[in-house]
């Protein structure tokens, strides 16, 4: 790996909690970036989810804590108490980011909201990531990418068949997504800030990336004499090849057929339907949609792929070059070649002996190399330097604690 790191001499004060905004911040440790984190001394709410991950709870082997803080320093402050809170602003004025994503009106009373800090800090680049915008009537809303992601957001209503229940969701998926584009804006406003001296606010919440993520179909939906609304059963799709097809031991494959009649010969081939080739009662797709037969090609298809397992398609389909994939578990992507060949994965060994596949941000850069993958720091676990490099003193730092507007990890066993 190259020493040389994208993001050196950048520090991020990270004052957020959960995953979509530390995924902002993990992604510019990655880079180099000292990205400090603030945490109260019960810690981050992330640290204490294993049980409903289907994880142990343990401090020590926290694989989803090192998902979102790996790389990352961690210090704990009581900004309640004048001293913690005067700890604070020290570190903000060494700072190049500040990433947050407490809600509107908690910012605003501590006097943490953008107005509050931009006159003192103007260099800064203030990130802020909610759960349904800082405007509107349902800003000051709890946001999960549960609910302001998949639900308000259209998957769950859209996305799931019609006489069906929703389906089910997995935490970070929205996280993930979110965090990402809030790093696209704070490297933007870094740029300009770095050029100009400016600062800049930059902002993004779970709903509206749900709703840009949507964009197509939300656009769609305005056509409402073409098309059928949603949802649907995906038998009666305006394209019935694009679907998740059943095989014979139970598993799925996704097809994608964009454009139907690119691929509808390909695939009547593969299939072994050689009769359907340019049968003009389904091809072009035209003349299906106008014929009423999406239905009947669907089930077709859907009698065909059943009788093979999906080796034998996969074999078939990858042949006739076919944009499709098999619908994969969780463990089948521990172990997915494809997924290690491009870094996907790091192999972490924990000091108890046990060795976890953890996930890496998906971004990679060639001259820079792979970035290490340090584990998640403790609670406040790196106060004391930190209060260092902001020129406190051993006695200032230890009446800190004392007072417990400083935290570090073990205090409470002394």
């Amino acid at each position: 790996m190259s020493e040389k790191k994208l993001l050196s001499g950048v520090r991020v004060v990270e004052l957020a909690n959960f995953i979509a905004a530390a995924t902002a911040g993990r992604f510019m440790a990655d880079l180099g970036a000292d990205v400090i984190k603030i945490e109260a001394a019960q810690g981050d709410p992330l640290r204490y989810t294993a049980p409903s991950e289907g994880r142990p709870l343990d401090m020590y082997e926290n694989t989803t804590w090192e998902l979102e803080n790996a790389n990352k320093r961690c210090i704990s402050l009581n900004l309640k108490t004048p001293e913690g809170k005067e700890a604070f602003f020290k570190l903000l004025e060494t700072a190049d980011v500040l990433i947050t994503n407490w809600r509107v009106q908690a910012l605003a009373r501590a006097g943490l909201d953008y107005e509050s800090l931009k006159t003192r800090f103007p260099k800064l680049v203030y990130a802020l990531c909610t759960g349904y915008g800082e405007l509107g009537p349902d800003k000051d809303l709890p946001g999960f990418d549960f609910t302001a992601f998949f639900a308000r957001g259209g998957y769950l209503e859209t996305l799931r068949q019609a006489d069906s229940r929703p389906m089910n969701v997995a935490p970070g998926v929205g996280d993930h997504n979110v965090g990402m584009n809030l790093a696209a804006g704070i490297l933007a406003a870094l740029y300009h800030a770095k050029v100009t001296g400016e600062g800049e606010k930059v902002e993004t919440s779970l709903f509206e990336t749900a709703v840009f993520n949507m964009g197509m179909m939300v656009q769609a939906a305005q056509y409402t004499d073409v098309g059928r609304k949603y949802p649907i059963n995906i038998r009666e799709a305006d394209n019935p090849c694009n679907a998740a097809f059943k095989t014979k031991e139970g598993r799925y494959i996704q097809m994608c057929f964009p454009n139907y009649n690119v691929y509808y010969n390909k695939f009547m081939d593969v299939l072994g339907m050689t009769d359907m080739i340019d049968n003009e009662r389904y091809y072009p797709i035209q003349n299906l949609q106008a014929n009423g037969l999406g239905t009947e090609l669907h089930d077709m298809i859907c009698n065909r792929m059943v009788q093979e397992d999906a080796d034998f398609w996969i074999e078939r389909l990858t042949k006739a070059d076919l944009p499709f994939a098999k619908a994969q578990s969780w463990e089948e992507i521990l172990v997915d070649k494809q997924a290690w060949a491009n870094d996907c994965f790091y192999t972490m060994k924990y000091d108890n002996g046990n060795e976890r596949t953890l996930v890496r941000p998906p971004v990679r850069f060639r001259e820079m190399g792979t970035p290490d993958y340090v584990r998640g720091p403790m609670i406040g676990e790196n106060g004391c330097d930190i209060m260092h490099e902001l020129g406190y003193t051993d006695e200032q730092i230890a009446k800190m604690r004392e007072s417990g507007a400083l935290y570090v990890w073990g205090d409470e066993k002394k």
